[in-house]
């Protein structure tokens, strides 16, 4: 593990970017980016396109790390290279931003009001090339639609247990149990996941470190116990669905909690832009996110 990224992801200031859209998302991601679906005939052209975007995103001088402590990655952009290198190594050297992972292979079908994780055979190789490519930590994102006591547990035991195996690879795992925003009983589900997630963390050793990625949550500082634990690195909040600036009203009445948005941090990019319109609009997204991470009320 890379101590000085560990320090700077466990105290730095700032906010971690999302830019991990995978294959069933990244077709909405680039159209909200003004690439419609006839813009690309198959796969390997689409994946081009974003690639293309999210180099723009993370040259661009507003990706910044006195705002930006992580970047989150799909595969397909690790083991892409901008100006020549490799993404990771991109991020770290050049930026001095932390580089992760996504390594989820999607969601399963939805039973017990959750939906878990797909199957993932492969990832005991996706993690061995995770560390060639100088990857810090890992992301893996499963659903709550339900405040369902018997689904809420089954979906920190799966992150727990595949957080272990990515533990002994030598990488930290962010944990991303989302609670749908959209959800009738999302203070509830909060309340019970919060619970087991405490249960999964007082059995970790003293030589486990995990991230969490959570939902804002309904009540503000719900995650406090979280953020405070000794096994946990850091907090971060997904903006879900809001807003940006609603997501950054309600990330803001949370005490130790950090940004890792997606949609939020891009939702006014577009291709058609100048750099200079660009940069200027992604300058204004990172410095809203930035303030609502660290100017707690």
């Amino acid at each position: 593990m890379n101590n000085s990224q560990f320090e700077k992801i466990k105290n730095g200031k700032g906010f971690i970017a999302a830019l991990d859209q995978s294959g069933g998302s990244t077709p909405k991601a680039l159209a909200n980016y003004g690439v419609l679906e006839d813009s690309y005939s198959n796969e390997e052209e689409m994946f081009k396109l974003v690639h293309e975007m999210r180099t723009r995103i993370i040259t661009s001088p507003a990706f910044d790390s006195t705002y930006i402590l992580g970047a989150i990655l799909f595969e397909q952009t690790m083991d892409s290279k901008i100006e020549g290198m490799y993404t990771a190594d991109y991020l770290a050297d050049k930026k001095e931003i932390v580089p992760f992972l996504k390594v989820d292979k999607g969601l399963a079908e939805q039973s017990s009001g959750v939906q878990l994780m797909k199957p993932n055979p492969g990832l005991d190789k996706l993690l061995e090339r995770a560390n060639e490519r100088n990857i810090f930590g890992t992301k893996m994102r499963s659903v709550i639609k339900e405040a369902n006591a018997e689904g809420i547990k089954a979906v920190t035991d799966q992150q727990f247990e595949v957080g272990k195996q990515i533990i002994e690879a030598g990488l930290v795992p962010i944990i991303e149990p989302e609670v749908d925003i959209n959800s009738s009983d999302k203070e509830k589900s909060e309340e019970i996941l919060k619970d087991e997630l405490l249960s999964h963390l007082n059995k970790l050793s003293e030589t486990d470190n995990v991230m969490l990625k959570l939902s804002i949550p309904t009540k503000a500082n719900t995650y406090e116990e979280l953020i405070q634990h000794p096994r946990v690195v850091r907090v971060v909040a997904l903006s879900g669905g809001y807003p940006r600036e609603e997501a950054n009203e309600k990330l803001a009445k949370n005490d130790g909690l950090i940004a890792s948005f997606s949609r939020a941090l891009s939702d006014d990019l577009n291709v058609n832009q100048t750099d200079e319109e660009f940069n200027v609009a992604l300058k204004e997204a990172v410095d809203s996110i930035y303030d609502a991470s660290i100017n707690k009320k």
